[in-house]
């Protein structure tokens, strides 16, 4: 088992310090998935920036480990700088050779060495690739982000049951008794953090 932790308060700082050897207690799993069987056959065209690549990757390697079954997988990634891209080895090696994978790269602001694009994901993200009729959107990153990113999957013509997104909510009890992380009726903990838009669409501040 392999997990990401980004280091950004107390406990998430304390888990840093840990050594080999030492026991953590893990609780899970919380939640749903990616329905993986209803993208059988269909192209999946995943779009994601900052550490919305964190989930993605699970869901990345399934795919490609899968990949007779998709018709293709299409990956826009997006960071502020070229060194904030998480998962740097792969994203930039062997990812980028895989048979079956359309993966391009963005970034918002670029250091000398970047040779790649320069703007918002939306940016690589082009009607030309897609074939909306046998498609499904997955779209994870900051809030802002995947609001303009699925603003464009509807321009290009996906129904918003073709638009999954990994609604990453602040959390506190994880098993749907605090409240805090609801969107209208659902909690994300529980009943997420994967939703259609068609699911939530009608909800207010499901961007905030």
């Amino acid at each position: 088992m392999e997990i990401t932790i980004m280091k950004v308060g107390h406990v998430t700082e304390l888990l840093h310090e840990c050594e080999k050897g030492q026991k953590i207690g893990i609780r899970g799993p919380y939640g749903n998935g990616y329905p993986i069987d209803d993208f059988i056959g269909k192209q999946v065209y995943i779009v994601g920036g900052g550490v919305g690549l964190a989930p993605i990757r699970s869901l990345f390697l399934t795919l490609i480990d899968r990949i007779e079954d998709f018709k293709s997988v299409v990956c826009r990634f997006g960071a502020r700088t070229p060194d904030d891209f998480i998962y740097k080895e792969a994203i930039f090696g062997p990812w980028q050779e895989i048979e079956g994978v359309d993966m391009k790269l963005t970034v918002d602001k670029a250091d000398d060495n970047w040779k790649g694009n320069v703007g918002v994901v939306t940016t690589i993200c082009n009607e030309q690739d897609v074939d909306v009729s046998n498609t499904v959107a997955v779209i994870c990153g900051p809030p802002i982000m995947m609001k303009f990113a699925t603003l464009k999957m509807l321009e290009f013509g996906f129904k918003p049951t073709q638009i999954y997104l990994s609604m990453e909510k602040n959390m506190s009890c994880g098993f749907g008794k605090c409240g805090h992380c609801m969107i209208g009726k659902y909690y994300v903990c529980k009943d997420g953090p994967v939703f259609t838009y068609e699911q939530i669409k009608d909800y207010p501040n499901i961007w905030d």
